[in-house]
Protein backbone atom coordinates (compact mmCIF):
# COMPACT_ATOMS: atom_id res chain seq x y z
CA UNK A 1 0.00 0.00 0.00
CA UNK A 2 1.56 3.39 -0.96
CA UNK A 3 2.04 6.23 1.39
CA UNK A 4 0.91 9.74 0.70
CA UNK A 5 3.89 11.94 1.48
CA UNK A 6 2.05 15.24 3.12
CA UNK A 7 4.15 18.24 1.36
CA UNK A 8 3.75 21.77 2.87
CA UNK A 9 3.98 23.76 -0.13
CA UNK A 10 4.39 27.63 0.05
CA UNK A 11 0.31 27.53 -1.42
CA UNK A 12 -0.71 25.37 1.75
CA UNK A 13 1.49 27.84 4.26
CA UNK A 14 -0.11 31.32 2.35
CA UNK A 15 -4.04 29.54 2.50
CA UNK A 16 -3.20 28.03 6.51
CA UNK A 17 -5.41 29.97 8.71
CA UNK A 18 -4.76 29.85 12.52
CA UNK A 19 -7.06 28.45 14.88
CA UNK A 20 -8.74 30.90 17.53
CA UNK A 21 -6.79 31.21 20.92
CA UNK A 22 -8.88 29.14 22.87
CA UNK A 23 -9.08 26.22 20.79
CA UNK A 24 -5.50 25.86 20.59
CA UNK A 25 -5.64 25.90 24.40
CA UNK A 26 -8.50 23.54 24.10
CA UNK A 27 -10.44 25.26 26.28
CA UNK A 28 -13.40 26.59 23.91
CA UNK A 29 -15.66 24.37 21.78
CA UNK A 30 -16.80 26.55 18.81
CA UNK A 31 -18.87 24.47 17.52
CA UNK A 32 -20.66 24.08 20.11
CA UNK A 33 -20.65 27.49 21.29
CA UNK A 34 -21.76 28.81 18.00
CA UNK A 35 -25.14 27.33 18.49
CA UNK A 36 -25.45 28.35 21.91
CA UNK A 37 -25.46 31.89 21.22
CA UNK A 38 -26.86 32.40 17.69
CA UNK A 39 -29.88 34.35 17.81
CA UNK A 40 -32.34 34.94 15.05
CA UNK A 41 -32.03 38.73 12.47
CA UNK A 42 -35.69 39.34 13.48
CA UNK A 43 -34.70 39.07 17.52
CA UNK A 44 -32.54 42.35 17.75
CA UNK A 45 -30.55 42.68 20.68
CA UNK A 46 -32.20 39.81 22.67
CA UNK A 47 -29.52 37.17 23.62
CA UNK A 48 -29.66 33.54 24.54
CA UNK A 49 -28.71 33.05 27.71
CA UNK A 50 -26.84 30.19 29.27
CA UNK A 51 -26.40 28.27 31.70
CA UNK A 52 -22.85 27.67 32.26
CA UNK A 53 -21.56 24.80 34.67
CA UNK A 54 -17.81 24.44 35.69
CA UNK A 55 -15.93 22.21 37.78
CA UNK A 56 -13.12 22.84 39.65
CA UNK A 57 -11.50 20.33 42.19
CA UNK A 58 -12.90 22.14 44.55
CA UNK A 59 -15.50 24.69 43.66
CA UNK A 60 -18.66 24.35 41.84
CA UNK A 61 -19.77 27.56 39.40
CA UNK A 62 -23.00 28.14 38.04
CA UNK A 63 -23.24 31.16 35.90
CA UNK A 64 -26.35 32.64 33.74
CA UNK A 65 -23.94 34.21 30.89
CA UNK A 66 -24.96 36.58 27.98
CA UNK A 67 -22.93 36.88 24.79
CA UNK A 68 -22.69 40.42 23.72
CA UNK A 69 -20.51 42.04 20.86
CA UNK A 70 -17.79 43.24 23.55
CA UNK A 71 -17.75 39.71 25.46
CA UNK A 72 -19.68 37.79 27.79
CA UNK A 73 -21.75 39.49 30.40
CA UNK A 74 -22.82 37.58 33.68
CA UNK A 75 -25.87 38.50 34.53
CA UNK A 76 -25.31 36.11 38.13
CA UNK A 77 -23.62 33.61 39.57
CA UNK A 78 -23.51 31.24 42.18
CA UNK A 79 -20.77 29.05 43.63
CA UNK A 80 -20.33 25.92 46.37
CA UNK A 81 -17.86 27.87 48.41
CA UNK A 82 -21.02 30.06 49.44
CA UNK A 83 -22.72 26.67 50.92
CA UNK A 84 -21.09 27.29 54.27
CA UNK A 85 -23.79 30.14 54.87
CA UNK A 86 -26.90 27.99 54.06
CA UNK A 87 -25.51 24.93 56.57
CA UNK A 88 -23.76 22.59 53.96
CA UNK A 89 -19.77 22.88 55.34
CA UNK A 90 -18.33 19.80 53.90
CA UNK A 91 -19.00 17.72 50.74
CA UNK A 92 -19.14 20.98 48.20
CA UNK A 93 -18.33 19.08 45.13
CA UNK A 94 -20.77 16.07 45.51
CA UNK A 95 -24.01 15.75 43.32
CA UNK A 96 -25.89 17.17 46.41
CA UNK A 97 -24.20 20.02 46.34
CA UNK A 98 -24.24 20.31 42.67
CA UNK A 99 -28.15 20.83 43.02
CA UNK A 100 -27.92 23.07 45.76
CA UNK A 101 -25.79 25.71 43.58
CA UNK A 102 -28.01 25.42 40.78
CA UNK A 103 -30.88 26.32 42.95
CA UNK A 104 -28.82 29.35 44.34
CA UNK A 105 -28.05 30.45 40.86
CA UNK A 106 -31.83 30.30 39.75
CA UNK A 107 -33.72 31.97 42.94
CA UNK A 108 -30.44 34.79 42.39
CA UNK A 109 -31.14 35.50 39.00
CA UNK A 110 -35.00 35.85 39.16
CA UNK A 111 -34.53 38.06 41.87
CA UNK A 112 -32.73 40.07 40.19
CA UNK A 113 -35.04 40.20 36.78
CA UNK A 114 -38.29 40.41 39.53
CA UNK A 115 -39.72 37.05 38.46
CA UNK A 116 -38.75 35.15 42.18
CA UNK A 117 -42.36 35.25 43.13
CA UNK A 118 -44.07 34.65 39.84
CA UNK A 119 -41.99 31.16 39.31
CA UNK A 120 -41.04 29.68 42.43
CA UNK A 121 -39.86 26.33 40.59
CA UNK A 122 -40.63 23.03 42.89
CA UNK A 123 -41.13 23.92 46.35
CA UNK A 124 -41.35 20.28 46.89
CA UNK A 125 -38.24 18.13 45.98
CA UNK A 126 -39.33 14.91 44.91
CA UNK A 127 -37.51 13.90 42.08
CA UNK A 128 -39.74 13.70 39.75
CA UNK A 129 -39.28 15.97 36.43
CA UNK A 130 -40.79 19.47 36.75
CA UNK A 131 -42.78 21.01 33.65
CA UNK A 132 -42.84 25.23 33.93
CA UNK A 133 -46.72 26.74 33.74
CA UNK A 134 -46.17 30.03 31.68
CA UNK A 135 -47.71 33.19 33.25
CA UNK A 136 -50.33 35.12 30.74
CA UNK A 137 -48.05 38.46 31.08
CA UNK A 138 -44.42 36.99 31.64
CA UNK A 139 -42.66 34.10 30.44
CA UNK A 140 -40.20 31.86 32.17
CA UNK A 141 -36.57 33.14 32.18
CA UNK A 142 -34.70 30.61 29.96
CA UNK A 143 -31.76 29.47 29.94
CA UNK A 144 -29.82 27.11 27.40
CA UNK A 145 -27.23 24.50 29.31
CA UNK A 146 -23.52 25.33 28.44
CA UNK A 147 -21.35 22.68 30.29
CA UNK A 148 -18.22 23.24 28.02
CA UNK A 149 -15.51 20.61 27.28
CA UNK A 150 -17.46 17.80 29.96
CA UNK A 151 -18.42 14.59 28.86
CA UNK A 152 -21.95 14.57 29.04
CA UNK A 153 -22.54 10.78 30.78
CA UNK A 154 -25.48 9.43 32.72
CA UNK A 155 -25.41 10.91 36.13
CA UNK A 156 -23.16 13.47 35.82
CA UNK A 157 -23.12 16.17 38.32
CA UNK A 158 -24.01 18.88 35.43
CA UNK A 159 -27.05 17.88 35.60
CA UNK A 160 -27.79 18.07 39.08
CA UNK A 161 -26.51 21.51 38.95
CA UNK A 162 -29.25 21.35 35.93
CA UNK A 163 -31.78 19.64 37.86
CA UNK A 164 -31.44 22.86 41.19
CA UNK A 165 -31.82 25.28 38.24
CA UNK A 166 -35.03 24.16 36.47
CA UNK A 167 -36.66 23.35 40.03
CA UNK A 168 -35.90 26.90 41.35
CA UNK A 169 -37.71 28.17 38.46
CA UNK A 170 -35.45 28.77 35.51
CA UNK A 171 -36.86 27.37 31.67
CA UNK A 172 -34.04 24.67 30.63
CA UNK A 173 -34.75 22.68 28.27
CA UNK A 174 -34.04 18.95 28.79
CA UNK A 175 -34.94 15.79 29.81
CA UNK A 176 -34.54 12.53 31.78
CA UNK A 177 -32.44 10.43 29.97
CA UNK A 178 -29.10 11.94 31.51
CA UNK A 179 -30.48 11.69 35.60
CA UNK A 180 -28.69 9.04 37.31
CA UNK A 181 -32.22 7.72 37.52
CA UNK A 182 -32.49 6.58 34.55
CA UNK A 183 -32.17 3.45 32.34
CA UNK A 184 -32.78 2.13 29.08
CA UNK A 185 -34.35 -1.21 30.68
CA UNK A 186 -36.23 0.26 33.46
CA UNK A 187 -37.14 4.02 32.29
CA UNK A 188 -36.64 6.98 34.92
CA UNK A 189 -37.29 6.77 39.08
CA UNK A 190 -37.94 9.53 40.68
CA UNK A 191 -37.20 8.57 44.31
CA UNK A 192 -33.34 6.94 42.93
CA UNK A 193 -33.05 10.91 41.88
CA UNK A 194 -34.37 12.21 45.02
CA UNK A 195 -31.98 9.91 47.21
CA UNK A 196 -28.88 11.51 45.47
CA UNK A 197 -30.20 15.11 46.12
CA UNK A 198 -30.24 14.91 49.73
CA UNK A 199 -27.36 12.45 49.85
CA UNK A 200 -28.74 9.58 50.70
CA UNK A 201 -25.82 8.12 48.95
CA UNK A 202 -23.32 9.42 50.89
CA UNK A 203 -24.54 8.10 53.50
CA UNK A 204 -24.76 4.67 52.58
CA UNK A 205 -21.18 5.08 51.92
CA UNK A 206 -20.47 6.73 55.01
CA UNK A 207 -22.50 3.68 57.43
CA UNK A 208 -20.65 0.51 55.30
CA UNK A 209 -17.46 2.41 55.82
CA UNK A 210 -18.12 2.58 59.51
CA UNK A 211 -18.86 -0.73 59.68
CA UNK A 212 -16.45 -2.63 57.18
CA UNK A 213 -13.04 -0.23 57.53
CA UNK A 214 -13.31 2.30 60.17
CA UNK A 215 -9.52 2.99 59.60
CA UNK A 216 -10.74 4.12 56.22
CA UNK A 217 -13.41 5.66 57.21
CA UNK A 218 -11.99 7.54 59.71
CA UNK A 219 -9.25 8.85 57.38
CA UNK A 220 -11.99 9.71 54.63
CA UNK A 221 -14.50 11.50 56.39
CA UNK A 222 -12.39 12.95 59.04
CA UNK A 223 -13.71 16.05 58.67
CA UNK A 224 -17.11 15.18 58.67
CA UNK A 225 -16.18 13.74 62.20
CA UNK A 226 -14.44 16.78 63.24
CA UNK A 227 -17.57 18.54 62.36
CA UNK A 228 -19.78 15.88 64.89
CA UNK A 229 -21.78 15.15 61.52
CA UNK A 230 -23.05 11.44 60.69
CA UNK A 231 -24.89 10.23 58.03
CA UNK A 232 -28.09 9.95 59.22
CA UNK A 233 -27.80 13.63 59.46
CA UNK A 234 -26.79 14.35 55.98
CA UNK A 235 -30.55 14.40 54.58
CA UNK A 236 -31.84 16.97 56.65
CA UNK A 237 -28.94 19.59 56.56
CA UNK A 238 -29.16 19.86 52.57
CA UNK A 239 -33.32 19.97 53.30
CA UNK A 240 -32.50 22.78 55.64
CA UNK A 241 -30.03 24.36 53.16
CA UNK A 242 -32.63 24.26 50.24
CA UNK A 243 -35.62 26.28 52.53
CA UNK A 244 -32.41 28.47 53.49
CA UNK A 245 -31.29 29.16 49.64
CA UNK A 246 -34.97 30.33 48.70
CA UNK A 247 -35.70 32.58 52.07
CA UNK A 248 -32.80 34.51 51.17
CA UNK A 249 -30.78 33.67 47.95
CA UNK A 250 -28.85 37.01 47.42
CA UNK A 251 -24.81 37.59 48.11
CA UNK A 252 -24.13 39.39 51.34
CA UNK A 253 -21.98 42.11 50.90
CA UNK A 254 -18.88 42.19 52.89
CA UNK A 255 -17.38 45.88 53.61
CA UNK A 256 -13.43 45.40 53.32
CA UNK A 257 -11.79 48.30 54.97
CA UNK A 258 -9.74 49.60 52.70
CA UNK A 259 -5.56 49.38 53.30
CA UNK A 260 -3.88 52.10 55.30
CA UNK A 261 -0.94 52.07 52.96
CA UNK A 262 -0.73 51.37 49.06
CA UNK A 263 2.43 49.81 47.95
CA UNK A 264 3.31 50.84 44.48
CA UNK A 265 5.57 48.78 42.66
CA UNK A 266 6.21 50.83 39.99
CA UNK A 267 9.65 52.07 39.54
CA UNK A 268 9.87 55.80 40.06
CA UNK A 269 10.60 57.95 36.64
CA UNK A 270 13.77 60.32 36.91
CA UNK A 271 13.43 63.32 35.68
CA UNK A 272 16.75 64.69 33.52
CA UNK A 273 18.41 66.78 36.09
CA UNK A 274 18.20 63.64 38.84
CA UNK A 275 19.58 61.48 35.79
CA UNK A 276 22.52 64.03 35.17
CA UNK A 277 23.31 64.38 38.62
CA UNK A 278 23.39 60.59 39.21
CA UNK A 279 25.89 60.43 36.58
CA UNK A 280 27.78 63.10 37.82
CA UNK A 281 27.79 61.18 41.07
CA UNK A 282 29.23 57.78 39.36
CA UNK A 283 32.43 59.74 37.61
CA UNK A 284 33.08 61.43 40.92
CA UNK A 285 33.14 57.45 42.59
CA UNK A 286 35.32 56.48 39.59
CA UNK A 287 37.55 59.15 39.56
CA UNK A 288 37.95 58.67 44.02
CA UNK A 289 38.91 55.05 42.82
CA UNK A 290 41.84 55.52 40.76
Amino acid sequence: MAVAKSIKTKQYSKRFQVKFRRRREGKTDYYARQRLITQDKRKYNAPKYRLVVRFTSRDIIAQVVAARIHGDEVISAAYAHELPKYGVKLGLTNFSAAYCVGLLCARRVLTKMGLAELYTGAEEVNGEMFEMEEDEDKRPFRALLDIGLTSTTTGHKVFAVMKGAVDGGLDVPHNEKRFPAYSKEEGFDPEVLKSRIFGEHVQEYMEYLADEDEDRYKMQFGRYIAEGITGDMLPEIYEKAHEAIRADPMPTKVDKPAPAERKSYRQKKLTYDERKANVQKRMKELLSAE
